[in-house]
């Protein structure tokens, strides 16, 4: 009987196909998939919010552009229980949500600072936006008004609740993980991660584990609830920008400003395959249902510019 990554290397040899999109004028920042997988959905420097739709094997070139924000979108995320809304973080002082059926922003809430990270919850009643004087800010969605907001005296710089959505967790700048009660905000546990700046963090969809990235280049694996470290994966050589869990929670992909993107097996670390890049990749997203990976690069060279793409498409179509 063939392994789990015998199955995947073999999957990946006949779908090795990506796909572009040419939707941005500048560097996309966040790529991120809509609840249901139907959209796919890119926020640029250029100020821009884009939507794809996927059909089957193809990513349509049709797309729909968000305008309104007054400077870079840095990152967005789907509400997980609507695949209609759309929240975006910028550093106009603004969070956007958006209504991907009616192309409209349906509620601008007024921030206190240039917004960078952004996140909601799994019930999808609350959106937390971290801004660069390390704020993080609460929002009720259906008020879209603030209903907390909490003032850190460390470097934020990504903010996620668990699956459940009774805890909230940071990656700060110390090389440290903060692990808060949600909604009371108290301090459970300060994890040293790692010896160098935490800079992402991700959770499995399955809830056994959450990934962080660092700036020492490395990928650590974390248990929950035990908050035991299981593995790490040091196949890259430069910090670790950006983490996705594949929708069944046993591939990893991470990737940095090394020119090629990791996937690993979540319970071995083997190395499943690797996607080839131009230039350093500071977003990666796995498509909710399908071994899909939403992707940009950075626009060091120009015709990199505003490219979204998507690998795993059949290698014959």
């Amino acid at each position: 009987m063939a392994s789990y990554a015998d199955e995947m290397k073999k999957f990946f040899e006949a779908n090795s196909r990506t796909r572009d999109v040419q939707a941005h004028t500048a560097k996309v920042h966040s790529v991120a998939w809509s609840c249901d997988g139907r959209r796919l959905a890119s926020g640029s420097f250029d100020k821009t919010v884009c939507i794809y739709m996927l059909d089957k094997d193809r990513l349509t070139k049709d797309y729909t552009v968000f305008r309104g924000h007054g400077a870079s979108v840095d990152q967005l995320c789907w509400n997980p229980r609507n695949p209609d809304q759309l929240a975006t973080a910028s550093g106009d002082k603004t969070v956007r949500i958006w209504d991907a059926r009616t192309n409209k922003a349906a509620a601008t809430v007024n921030t206190k600072g240039e917004n960078i990270n952004i996140c909601w919850s799994p019930d999808g009643s609350t959106i937390a936006v971290g801004n660069k004087d390390d704020l993080v800010t609460f929002i009720d969605v259906k008020t879209h008004r603030s209903k907390a907001e909490e003032q850190f005296k460390f470097e934020v710089n990504e903010i996620s609740w668990d699956n459940e959505g009774d805890l909230f967790f940071l990656t700060s700048g110390h090389g440290s993980i903060h692990i808060f009660s949600y909604p009371e905000l108290k301090t459970l546990h300060v994890l040293n991660a790692h010896p160098a700046n935490c800079i992402c963090i991700e959770f499995d969809p399955t809830g056994h584990y959450f990934a962080i990235g660092s700036a020492d280049a490395l990928v650590s694996l974390w248990s929950l609830p035990e908050l035991v470290c299981m593995r790490a994966f040091s196949r890259l050589e430069w910090p670790v920008r950006t983490l996705s869990f594949s929708n069944d929670g046993k591939m990893l992909a991470s990737a940095s400003e090394d020119l090629v993107i990791d996937i690993a097996e979540v319970e071995t670390g083997e190395k499943l395959h690797q996607i080839t890049c131009d230039s350093p990749t500071f977003t990666v997203a796995w498509h909710p249902k399908r071994h899909l990976l939403a992707y940009a690069c950075d626009d060091r060279r120009d015709r990199d510019a505003g490219i979204v793409r998507v690998f795993g498409f059949p290698s014959d179509t």
